[in-house]
């Protein structure tokens, strides 16, 4: 029996890593590029696929209504915002994740965010281009060592991302209500209030899954709790930062600068924060490496096919399907 895999949209070079993972014998990969709702639900209707592997598409209910062959949801990532997961669930599909694809290079990532901002590198770099050498342009920056980095969010990244910044003397404290003081400690990170958070930290990085608790969870409100040479990094989801009250606390000189590689809406439209000198900004890169691609989009067409072969899947979010 031949299954089908539609894939809803990709930005890759093609779908190689894919093709080469599973069995030509029993495996038809269909490509789509539905970045919308509507697009997808036509595609599915006219496919009628036995499972999705999805990038940015939204897989929402109308998705599941327009087709109930539906077996399995792989996203290619960590975070699975993009689909509606009471949805799926009430439908009976499987969705499947990536957790582990990029623990080495997001947390790289935000070190070199953390690091740019800090030592106004961007600046420089865009100052000497336009021809102007002049170290005094940059003023004021501050030793690192010492400094405070608060975590929102202590997850295996954070973890990992404190290893990355013991070395260069970072004091790491985290937020996160759901991780316990002495798992926190076991790490020698201070577990805090996200009161605490925002008062102590002279650098804020953001690694919180999107929920309603977390939507926005820095506004206007948080950055003036902050400190005015403070500065964020967001390495997570672009709707955990209030972009709008970021640009304007970074215009009054509520914080130092931010570095900021995901966006709300991706790709975005032309945002202010884009024209300030205080802010670095990467195209939701953090997770990329030529290895880490490959791992990605290997394990997830993997466990697809795991699901359709009736097989228990690595790496299912909505467990209680599988029961």
């Amino acid at each position: 029996m031949t299954h089908t895999i539609l894939v809803t949209d990709f930005d890759f070079s093609d779908l190689s890593i894919e093709r080469d993972q599973l069995p030509d014998s029993d495996v038809e990969i269909v490509e789509g590029q539905a970045r919308s709702e509507a697009d997808l639900v036509e595609t599915v209707k006219e496919v009628k696929p036995d499972a999705l592997l999805n990038q940015y598409a939204p897989v929402t209910r109308a998705i599941f209504e327009a087709h109930s062959g539906i077996q399995a949801v792989g996203r290619y990532g960590i975070g699975v915002d993009t689909v509606d997961l009471d949805a799926a669930t009430e439908h009976g599909v499987v969705t499947l994740n990536v957790p582990d694809y990029c623990l080495d290079e997001v947390p790289t990532h935000t070190m070199a965010l953390i690091l740019s901002v800090k030592r106004n590198t961007a600046q420089y770099t865009a100052e000497i281009k336009s021809g102007t050498w002049n170290w005094t342009n940059g003023q004021p920056i501050y030793r690192l060592r010492g400094q405070t980095l608060g975590l929102a969010g202590f997850g295996k990244l954070p973890k990992n991302l404190v290893d990355k910044a013991k070395p260069f003397g970072l004091e790491p404290i985290a937020y996160d209500p759901y991780v316990t003081e002495e798992e926190m400690a076991e790490h020698n990170v201070e577990k805090v209030s996200f009161d605490e958070l925002l008062e102590r930290s002279d650098i804020v990085s953001v690694h919180t899954p999107l929920t309603d608790e977390t939507r926005e969870m820095f506004d206007t409100e948080a950055f003036t709790a902050m400190d005015e040479d403070a500065i964020i990094v967001n390495t997570s989801r672009g709707s955990t930062i209030d972009v709008d009250a970021l640009h304007e606390a970074l215009v009054n000189s509520e914080l130092r600068g931010a570095g900021i590689d995901v966006m709300p809406d991706e790709p975005p439209e032309h945002h202010p924060l884009f024209e300030l000198d205080e802010t670095v900004m990467t195209p939701h890169v953090a997770w990329y490496s030529e290895e880490s691609i490959g791992d990605m989009r290997g394990t997830v067409a993997e466990d697809v096919y795991r699901v359709l072969e009736g097989e228990t899947p690595i790496n299912p979010v909505n467990e209680e399907v599988l029961n």
